[in-house]
């Protein structure tokens, strides 16, 4: 595994972002060097890289507005992806019945463009874990290796 990491953030009220800031200290401490993208452009990311996808569900299931316009350059292109490999930590409430959807449909999204998933998704319901970032620590530390030089 590389050891550059390439965050997506997908956040409305700023919660992800925040659980972001966190896995990103994580991950420097294992000696990752981590680039964070609130308006993240297909274009721009590093495919040698692999991606954190670190995102909240909008309104009806979709993704927050900031992630929009990736996700919708995801649907439109057919860019081969098969040398990505991404992690999902999706945050939720689920007293909705569209509890983690938003980051679900991107995943789906990745992956119809051969990108592979790492580990399965962390899907953290906010209604029992109020501070998310303390089980989106401990997924993160129950698979990640430190960075090989």
């Amino acid at each position: 595994m590389t050891n550059k990491v390439e965050i997506i953030v997908g956040t409305t009220l700023g919660g992800a972002e925040y659980v972001a800031d966190e896995l990103t200290s994580v991950l420097e401490q294992q000696g990752y060097q981590v680039t964070s993208h609130l308006d993240p452009a297909l274009d721009e990311l590093d495919k040698s890289a692999w991606w954190l996808v670190v995102s909240s569900t909008h309104g009806a299931g979709d993704l927050p507005d900031n992630l929009q316009p990736f996700y919708q350059s995801l649907l439109a292109t057919d860019s081969d992806l098969s040398a990505v490999s991404f992690a999902v930590c999706a945050i939720g409430d689920s007293s909705y019945d569209t509890f983690c959807l938003g980051p679900a449909k991107l995943t789906e999204a990745l992956e119809q463009h051969q990108a592979k998933q790492l580990t399965a998704k962390i899907q953290i319901d906010v209604q029992y874990d109020p501070v998310p970032e303390d089980p989106a620590i401990q997924w993160l530390e129950s698979w990640i290796q430190p960075a090989q030089a």
